[in-house]
């Protein structure tokens, strides 16, 4: 068998897989076309092994790794997006940008500080009685 035929269609199915790694906007999409990257890298793998006629196996033994690694990765993504749609109710990745908590406004800096002086003078602050500490 000619090294070519897999080559090529390794190439081709990891230039489909970026593709809709950078086009896509939905994050399944996006994890569906990683997977489709590492099944090109698989095969590429295991035909240069088959090729090299390694008495080791390594590339066999390698695709291996790399398909337990892909699972493990599917199901972790999976999950996260699952938790994110539940949350904000899309998977689109452009409005997922900012998944930090918003920066706080006037009216919330000022409540804080507001809390904080009353806090300190529950605590005992400003009264020479040192402050006590607060576990949550």
């Amino acid at each position: 068998m000619h090294l070519a035929y897999p080559a090529v269609l390794a190439a081709l199915l990891f230039c489909t897989g970026l593709y809709g790694v950078l086009a896509r906007r939905n994050a399944i999409l996006v994890l569906m076309s990683v997977e489709l990257m590492l099944g090109a890298v698989n095969l590429n793998l295991v035909a240069f092994d088959v090729w090299l006629r390694d008495t080791l196996h390594a590339g066999q033994a390698l695709t291996l790794f790399v398909i337990a690694i892909a699972a493990a990765e599917i199901g972790i993504g999976l999950a996260i997006v699952l938790l994110v749609h539940r949350d904000r109710g899309t998977a689109d990745i452009d409005k997922l940008r900012g998944l930090a908590e918003p920066p706080p406004t006037e009216d919330s800096v000022t409540a804080a500080t507001d809390n904080d002086a009353d806090n300190d003078a529950d605590n005992g602050a400003g009264q020479g009685i040192p402050a006590r500490r607060q576990t949550a």
